[in-house]
């Protein structure tokens, strides 16, 4: 069973695709990256409130315009047993679709697709598989708000949580923007409410850089940092990706994305008769 952790993980990491340099001087109509106002051009060391909020929210909520993207990568898996660094091919289709093929030593491994109805994927060292919604990924990650999109948005280095002004306080200082929720933040689903103190932390590009989400009334931790962040075909996403999992299961996951690719491609996915289907409960 524990070999789904990292088959599962990654498709939470899949998406965190695409790199993106400090800009200093981007210049153009560029998604995600506009020059910061002149009144917030050289913040002192110390928080201070942001002026231009509007700003903010704009580049940091909006959602990335994009039809797919296919990310070749470097996946290596933490989880106190060996496992091998694995290939990645990931290919993510705007809201529809994020399919994955991992290889080790040049022989495939594992296989795996998620879409808005839920998560399937297969592991063809063990011959088994799982077709499962998002609960399972919720589980392993230690968390209760994982859809299709909050994945995507993951994926791509997004805002994958709800931010306000009215919960949230903004800061600035030299080194970028910073939003900490002022109350755990409660978040509502079938299965559970749970509360979290939230923070998130961006460069003075608006770009993603961590957001930490610690559960109030347990040790559950989840944090999630990108670097390196450059420009492809028009947006800007980060090309290292981390993903911290502490608590009652504990895990690291980094990506290293190495090159990317917006033209279509072919996603096949079927499960071998043969293969043995693993229970989800």
């Amino acid at each position: 069973m524990k070999n789904w952790i990292p088959i599962l993980l990654l498709l939470l990491t899949l998406s965190s695709c695409k790199t993106r340099n400090a800009a200093k001087n981007n210049r153009g109509n560029t998604q995600d990256s506009t020059a910061v106002a002149d009144d917030n051009r050289n913040p002192k060391d110390a928080n201070e409130p942001v002026r231009d909020k509007f700003t903010f929210y704009e580049h940091v909520v909006v959602p990335l315009k994009f039809d797919q993207v296919k990310i070749s990568s470097k996946v290596n898996v933490e989880t106190g047993s060996f496992i091998p660094t694995l290939d990645a091919t990931i290919y993510i289709e705007n809201d529809k679709k994020v399919w994955m093929n991992l290889q080790a030593l040049l022989f495939n491994v594992a296989r795996g697709i998620a879409t808005p109805e839920g998560i399937k994927g297969q592991d063809k060292t063990s011959r088994t598989y799982i077709d499962s919604d998002f609960d399972y990924l919720n589980n392993l990650l230690n968390v209760n708000f994982i859809d299709y999109k909050s994945l995507e948005k993951i994926l791509m280095g997004r805002t994958f949580v709800k931010i306000s002004d009215s919960q949230f306080t903004l800061t600035q200082n030299a080194q970028g923007f910073k939003m900490v929720s002022n109350n755990n933040q409660k978040i509502v689903t079938d299965e559970k409410t749970r509360e979290y103190k939230i923070a998130l932390n961006y460069d003075t590009n608006y770009d993603l850089l961590s957001v930490n989400l610690k559960d109030v009334l347990s040790a559950d931790e989840l944090e999630i940092s990108y670097s390196n962040w450059n420009e492809y075909n028009g947006i800007r996403l980060p090309k290292n990706v981390k993903i911290i999992i502490k608590g009652s299961k504990s895990s690291q996951i980094l990506l290293e994305n190495t090159k990317f690719d917006f033209s279509r491609m072919e996603t096949p996915y079927s499960v071998p008769s043969s293969y043995k289907k693993i229970e989800i409960k």
